[in-house]
């Protein structure tokens, strides 16, 4: 028997921040071109755009890239329910006696599961779907019951 189970949490992101950075390179590359082109030519206003442009596109890229990594660790060893909430450049951790452990699956579709125990909570789900996170919640529910190990889940939203 395996005695550590664990689920990651993440988004689905179809291009990392690294390819990210690349393609945006690119587009300032191509789009400043063009620009100077028509600056040469007379029209300097589409020098202005173009860094008006590049400034709000590049503002988005980075949200999104910030976010990209985003996720959610839940670990079941030892008797303890370990959780990291990675977001960002922050990264907040909890445990929890699963023997004083609660889960709550969500009642509504915008509602998350949530872990109670011994003046703790926290919510966890926020990448999956509302039946993916039932179905999350009934899974912790059974591992924790039984205290079986099951191979290492990977959950990924579909965004």
């Amino acid at each position: 028997m395996v005695d550590k189970l664990e689920w990651v949490l993440k988004r689905n992101c179809s291009i990392t921040p690294g390819q990210l950075a690349k393609f945006y390179a690119s587009l300032c590359v191509v789009s400043l071109l063009l620009a100077g082109f028509f600056t040469f030519h007379g029209a300097w206003y589409v020098l202005i755009f173009s860094f008006v442009e590049l400034t709000a596109v590049g503002a988005a890229f980075l949200y999104y890239a910030r976010h990209a990594c985003d996720r959610e660790c839940i670990r079941l060893l030892e008797g303890f329910l370990y959780v990291e909430l990675i977001e960002s450049d922050t990264s907040r951790h909890f445990s929890f006696d699963v023997d004083a452990l609660k889960v709550d699956a969500p009642s509504r579709p915008d509602s998350l599961v949530r872990l109670k125990g011994r003046g703790k909570q926290v919510e966890v789900g926020r990448f999956l779907t509302h039946t993916r996170r039932r179905a999350f919640a009934q899974e912790l529910r059974q591992a924790l019951a039984s205290g079986v190990a099951r191979p290492v889940s990977d959950y990924r939203s579909r965004l």
